[in-house]
């Protein structure tokens, strides 16, 4: 009997790829990495002939004997479009197959972040996006701690077009336009990033090693029972959270989104703003707003509610007539809605808010308006408001997801049998709580994923920390000052480049809208790290070194370009200096020649300095003449 059993078995395993099977990515459309031996690689049956025909020439190879093959067909330069024939028991064609370089992109919510959330600021780029020679292919967002995965389970090469472009990542997009307009060669992305994710979770498990605490949780999650006890502790929490706030909400018991509510007994403040200013104070649950708007000449085609950002999630009604809704607070309100909503004379705008932790409210410093055609009308200023219910807060959640090398397995491990040009990373926010871990982190991650693809040291390009939140006045500590800093140790290891961007980001949102210049900095980069242009000035300057003379510290830097400036003439600023007790203290800057001269004169004996040393260095100014901002630092003499 157990040797029928073990028969069966192997007759199932050999025709579970009975016929040739390709992964994903290895599909119509796809661009290949030119001048560099390209794998093809899939499964069939066991010790099964697999032939490739392409480019008039045939590749052969035989199974082995749990059916996998790899063919490695000849370096090939730019160009196409190509056609690939693949016979064994069965035949596929491939079509539209182009050579160019090939960039992954991979990171966090900034790198993910599509141009569908960046297409009112890039309208004429969206407008006319028509080039096939550049195409993503979208890794979709999972994770395993069991093994790392073979194969994805879904995605597919898409070209640039009006359409496709909505799910490109705006910064790959950006990128990938600036060097096809350099080279003219098919630029492909793959796009593996996911939103909230720590470094850690993109590392292999061997690498992993190399951080106990890291290995640890990792072996904690491995066989998937405990995160899936969590995740369904976590899920029954939120529905019952959520269940009660509906269920107890006044506001939806006596539909106060209707137009003729009686509400003149409602408290009233100030949108943007967040009602823990106000008479509510700190209280999570669910608040209604309402808003009266008078409208005359009434003759709308379109019609559009811009609530910037609110914090956490809202529905929101016109006239009693439902309009939109968001689920958490970082996607911006953009709500286009029926104009025969309207009417002549009053109108009323209702948003119901729920918080369920923290300060809930209306983000400042966002757009607040009523779009009618080609007129706007400002919301901000005065609204009623009151309270539907009131809840504790809900309990935060364990996403399991972002544990330790699960996102390695499902969005990595499938792609490195794909020639690449090199990669293209934007992380950091979600790993600014342990900052001192950070430079190690990387430094493990890049070389963990060049070992794996066995191109040797191909280029790896980083985004540094843009400025986010309330800027300080006096010197302080800073988490994501000291990750820039460990950012810019990075640059230690080979064949890396940084682009700066602490002069594009908004203090009010973890997700500036600037995609275009991340993806141009990150071009320069490109051009110097991966192209070889040895002229380029690819970055603002860089602290190198510092000497002290007297109570002055004389500062060096590389990537000086055309020269050191402050940017709009103005008085260079952002500079602190501290002697040994580390108690830093603004400092004077002027620049001289290539150097900058600091000193304060509360400080006799300089020993450390900073620039930019903040969440949101708001005036930190030095450029170069080629208008590239330098990078955050702090240095101490030696």
């Amino acid at each position: 009997m157990k040797k029928i059993l073990i028969f069966i078995t192997l007759i199932i395993c050999a025709s579970s790829y009975s016929q040739i099977k390709l992964p994903r990515l290895i599909s119509d459309g796809m661009i290949l990495q030119r001048d560099i031996p390209v794998k093809i690689w899939g499964w069939s049956s066991p010790n099964e002939k697999v032939e490739i025909s392409f480019n008039k020439k045939k590749f052969q190879t035989m199974s082995s004997q749990d059916g996998n093959w790899t063919i490695v067909l000849p370096a090939q330069k730019a160009g196409g479009p190509y056609e690939m024939i693949l016979s064994a028991s069965n035949t596929i064609a491939l079509k539209d197959i182009l050579f160019g370089d090939v960039w992954l992109c991979s990171g966090q919510s900034n790198m993910e972040l599509p141009m569908e959330r960046v297409k009112d600021k890039y309208k004429d780029s969206i407008a006319k996006a028509d080039n096939p020679n550049i195409r993503q292919f979208l890794v979709p967002d999972q994770y395993d701690f069991a093994k790392e995965n073979v194969d994805l389970s879904s995605g597919e090469w898409r070209s640039v077009n009006p359409q496709n472009i909505l799910n490109f990542s705006a910064v790959a997009y950006f990128f990938a336009s600036e060097i096809y307009a350099k080279y003219k060669i098919p630029i492909g992305l793959i796009n593996s990033a996911l939103g909230g994710s720590p470094a850690e979770c993109w590392i292999s498990a061997e690498a992993v090693k190399k951080f106990p605490e890291y290995d640890a949780e990792y072996q904690k999650f491995k066989d998937g029972k405990l995160g899936t006890q969590i995740e369904e502790r976590d899920r029954k929490i939120n529905t019952d959270w959520y269940k009660s706030v509906n269920q107890q909400d006044e506001g939806l018991k006596n539909h106060w989104s209707k137009p003729d509510l009686e509400d003149s007994d409602w408290a009233t403040m100030n949108i943007p703003g967040y009602w823990a200013d106000n008479a509510l104070g700190n209280t999570n649950g669910a608040v209604w707003f309402r808003k009266e708007v008078d409208l005359s000449n009434l003759k709308a085609t379109n019609a559009k509610l811009i609530l910037g950002r609110i914090v956490d999630a809202d529905s929101v009604y016109v006239n009693g007539n439902f309009v939109g809704t968001t689920s958490y607070m970082y996607p911006p309100r953009k709500y286009a809605f029926d104009p025969k909503f309207l009417k002549e004379g009053k109108n009323e705008i209702a948003i119901r808010v729920i918080n369920n932790t923290g300060r809930g409210g209306f983000v400042a410093d966002k757009p607040y308006q009523l779009i009618i055609d080609n007129d706007s009308i400002d919301l901000k200023g005065s609204w009623k408001y009151k309270l539907g219910t009131k809840m504790l807060p809900l309990p935060p959640q364990t996403f399991i997801r972002w544990k330790p090398v699960g996102l390695y397995n499902s969005m990595i491990a499938p792609l490195k049998n794909y020639g690449i040009k090199g990669v293209l990373w934007y992380q950091g926010e979600s790993s600014t709580k342990k900052p001192a871990e950070y430079a190690a982190l990387m430094e493990t991650l890049i070389n963990n994923w060049r070992t794996e693809w066995k191109q040797g040291s191909f280029p790896f390009l980083f985004v540094q920390l843009t400025n986010f939140m309330d800027p300080k006045t006096e010197p302080g500590e800073s988490n994501w000052a000291a990750l820039r800093q460990q950012q810019k140790n990075i640059l230690a290891v080979p064949n890396t480049g940084m682009a700066v961007t602490i002069d594009i980001g908004e203090w009010n949102d973890i997700h500036p809208l600037n995609k275009y210049d991340v993806g141009k900095r990150l071009a320069l980069q490109a051009r110097k790290v991966a192209y070889g242009e040895k002229n380029i000035v690819s970055s603002g300057p860089l602290f190198k070194e510092m000497e002290q003379k007297g109570n002055q510290l004389i500062l060096s830097f590389t990537d000086v370009g055309g020269g050191l400036i402050a940017k709009n003439n103005a008085v260079l600023r952002g500079f602190e200096i501290a002697e040994k007790d580390g108690k830093f203290v603004w400092a004077n800057a002027v620049i001289e020649g290539n150097k900058i001269k600091v000193w304060s004169d509360a400080v006799a004996q300089p020993f450390k300095v900073r620039y930019a040393w903040a969440d949101n260095p708001i005036e930190a100014n030095l450029f170069n003449k080629e208008d590239l901002p330098a990078s955050p630092f702090e240095a101490t003499l030696h």
